[in-house]
Order: structure tokens, then sequence, then C-alpha cells
């Protein structure tokens, strides 16, 4: 369920260094993906697979939800991911340049016939035209718990160019979000490919935060810290959200439908939102 708990920062992490998985256990990030497919050679897939479901069972790595992106069904390695990252239980697996409904149900028949608890959910990449054209109904499915963007790869297939203001790549972001919003499931951002542009990096995940993303994936731990902060609520926000609950409570106990704060008016729905932003500041303080 989207909000249920951050997923501000969501770190890519290539599940053949051993280093790096070491690492990812003091990294400030709310979950991890485990990367087998774009970070991993072809002669470390097996070697890599190992790895990445030990790490998943391994309880050593606190708070941090935990994925593990498999290679798609239409590769050698595919249906060994699958069936060894379901068995581990992780969160969820991630699934690459999803398509559609039917890519889905293979990788579920997979889980299930691998014996995956039903607890192990599907985060399904949504990285091509297909993807895109068939978005809500992949947002839908029974097993789907996110939908992710692989803006690098959807910007290659739509021969598009990413410009600062991913301006391209906009109509389809908002497609993906609505069918997030939509089905009741987490909307990730894509990455952004330039480490040290710090800047340009910021100012992309404070539009992402703007559109309405849950989070953002990342490519490198020094983006996870401007990550958490983009999408989490400031001291002033929250303040006004407070403000927002306390004038409703009064508005109420005086018998009014409507309330002021600061001398606006304010709606149920921004009191909806003001519970929602408490509550996630509060899920953000326990983690």
């Amino acid at each position: 369920m989207a909000g249920s708990r951050p997923l501000r920062s969501v770190l890519y992490m290539p599940a053949a260094n051993v280093r790096a998985l070491e690492k990812a256990k003091g990294i400030d990030a709310d979950a991890l993906i485990f990367d087998l497919e774009d970070a991993v050679a072809p002669d470390a897939k097996e070697a890599a697979r190992e790895r990445a479901c030990a790490a998943a069972v391994s309880g050593e790595y606190g708070y941090r939800e935990l994925t593990i992106r498999c290679n798609g069904l239409d590769t050698p390695w595919g249906h060994e991911d699958i069936t060894a990252a379901g068995a581990a239980g992780p969160a969820a697996v991630v699934v690459p340049k999803v398509s559609g409904v039917s890519d889905l149900a293979a990788v579920a028949d997979v889980l299930d016939a691998g014996g995956a608890a039903e607890l192990v959910r599907i985060w399904a990449m949504i990285e091509t035209p297909a993807g895109i054209a068939n978005v809500r109904e992949i947002a839908g499915f029974e097993r789907t718990a996110a939908l992710v963007m692989g803006t690098n790869d959807l910007a290659s297939e739509l021969r598009a160019t990413i410009t600062p203001d991913r301006a391209a790549l906009v109509p389809h972001l908002a497609a993906c979000l609505v069918a997030a919003r939509e089905a009741g499931v987490v909307a990730l951002d894509g990455v952004y490919n330039d480490i040290s542009d710090a800047d340009g990096f910021a100012a992309v995940c404070v539009q992402g935060a703007n559109f309405g993303f849950d989070g953002k994936t990342l490519i490198h731990p020094s983006q996870v810290g401007p990550c958490n902060d983009a999408f989490s609520p400031s001291l002033d926000e929250l303040g006004f959200h407070r403000s927002v609950i306390e004038a409703f409570e009064a508005a109420a106990a005086a018998g009014r439908g409507v309330a002021t704060v600061d001398g606006k008016m304010v709606e149920h729905l921004h009191l909806a939102e003001a519970r929602r932003a408490l509550a996630f500041a509060a899920a953000i303080a326990q983690r």
C-alpha cells in the first residue's frame, strides 16, 4: 500500500559485489534493490544470485526494505533468479521491462511454483512503450506492490532526450503516477545518472516529489541523503499540517464545517493530507 512505510530512497546495489553488500548495511536508504540484472556480468550471475538471497535472509540490514531485481524470464537466468529470490523471502522481486499483465502472471506462477510466500510481492519496472500503454493493468495486478520507473531505458526506446526538466518524460511519468494512485501502490521515480551533479540531482528529486512520487531509485550512496530530504516533509510543512488539524478540531467543537489557517480556508482534503503527512513523519522517526 502506497504511503504505509517510507520508501523515499531506494538504492540499487550490485549483488556480485561483496563489499557493496556489506557497505549497504550502513547506508541510510529506506530500501535496497540487490541487483542481478544490469549491474552484473553474465559470468557473475549465479554468484550474485546466491549473495543476494543470502543477504535477504541475513537479518543484517535493519529497517531497510529488501528487494531483489531478477533477470527477465526471457533470459537464461530469469527463472532461477525468481525461484531463488522468492524462496529467500524479500519484500519483493523487482521485474525489469514489464510489458503487460501476462509478464506479471508468469512471474507469479514461478514464485508460487517455487514455494514463495504470498508476502513476496512484485515491483514492476515500467521502461518500455508497452509498459506505458498497459500501466493501469500492471498497477492493478494483484501481486503488484510498486511501479518503478526505468527512465533510461524508456527514453532510449522512445528516442527521447533526457533534459534537465525531463520534459519528454513528463507525460509518461504522470501516467504511471496516476495508475499507481488508482491502484494504491507505490510509485518510484527513476535514477539520475550524473553522480557528480549534486544540484541537478537535487532539482530532479524535488521535481519527483512535487509530481507526487513516493520516492526515487538511486545508483550511488551519496544520493541517499539529498533524496531523503526531498521526499520528507519539512519542519515548516509539518507545522502547517498540525495547524490544519488544530483548526479543524476547533471548528468542529464550534459546530463549523470549515476552518481557516493563516487567513486561508482549508478543506477536508487538507485535513486528510495533514494526517497523512504527520503519519509519514512518524514512520520516518520510528524507522
